[in-house]
């Protein structure tokens, strides 16, 4: 199927759907077409207050809309960890774990718990969020865990030995590409743990394209080019939307725009780098963040 749109996803009354970075670009967007969906989303997000503007305006356009709003930060282990603790005794069931929060190209810094900032929210904020998660996962039939990456993984290369740019000089889409590449280290990784047991979540990625949202704000190349090459947040939100929601869907496929360089487009099946799929480097990437997070599976 090569236009897939929303119109491909069913009602989803009863379902429990957790979007992190709900607030806005393509989380919003996502957010939105799951309340109109009748879906109970879950909007994990950095600031509580500026997202309930979010929630009015989604409400505005689906008054029955079922949101509920919760702090994550995804630059603290602890925040993690509290919010897993709330969802865990609120919540019966968990269908799908969106993993769509990110930042991007911004200068260099360190999370609360010593992580480079964009490896630490991007990849070893999401692992321990989705460990910790995998109880409710498992115990919901059908569930799924979607990643978000990037084309820029395609300029990913992760040295482990300075995962947190402790003795290299800084190079910040650097970082970027390579906590994406993680993406889809974990997404691959964590699809062939499950394989084969029972009650297993579906683990899928998705990228955007080039899709104009906040996240390019640190970065002027990107703020200039996207205007030109790229899609808005409705169409970036495609490949994530299908990955959440296709029938289709394997667990370990990835979905992404299939225009030129994948930068906008129809959200298809598409392939990510030899180097994506090296065993060796995902296991090795799974060590280190199940020691870093304190998190295992």
């Amino acid at each position: 199927m090569t236009n897939w749109n929303t119109q491909n996803i069913p009602d989803l009354s009863g379902k429990v759907i957790i979007v992190t970075g709900a607030s806005s670009g393509l989380g919003k967007e996502i957010a939105t077409v799951l309340a109109s969906k009748n879906a109970t989303v879950v909007m994990a997000v950095r600031n509580t207050e500026k997202t309930q503007v979010v929630v009015n305006e989604i409400k505005e356009a689906c008054p029955k809309a079922n949101l509920d709003i919760r702090k994550l930060k995804l630059d603290s282990l602890e925040s993690v960890k509290e919010f897993a603790q709330g969802i865990l005794k609120d919540y019966k069931s968990l269908d799908i774990l969106i993993n769509n929060a990110g930042v991007m190209a911004c200068p260099f810094s360190l999370t609360q718990d010593g992580f480079e900032i964009q490896m630490g929210v991007n990849h070893f904020g999401h692992f321990a969020l989705t460990g910790l998660l995998m109880p409710l996962l498992k115990s919901t039939k059908n569930s799924r865990i979607v990643a978000t990456s990037s084309v820029a993984h395609k300029n990913g290369n992760m040295d482990f030995e300075d995962i947190n740019w402790g003795k290299r000089d800084y190079k910040t889409m650097q970082a970027y590409s390579d906590s994406k590449l993680a993406n889809l280290y974990f997404t691959y990784e964590l699809s062939r743990r499950l394989e084969g047991k029972d009650n297993n979540p579906m683990v899928v990625a998705a990228h955007p394209g080039v899709t104009s949202t906040e996240l390019s704000r640190h970065s002027l190349i990107f703020r200039t080019l996207i205007p030109l090459f790229g899609q808005k947040a409705d169409a970036g939100s495609l490949p994530t939307l299908r990955a959440a929601f296709d029938t289709e869907a394997k667990s370990g496929d990835y979905f992404g725009p299939d225009g030129f360089m994948e930068f906008r487009g129809n959200a298809v099946l598409v392939k990510s780098t030899p180097q994506s799929y090296d065993k060796a480097k995902a296991g090795q990437l799974w060590e280190i963040s199940e020691k870093l997070t304190g998190v295992t599976f």
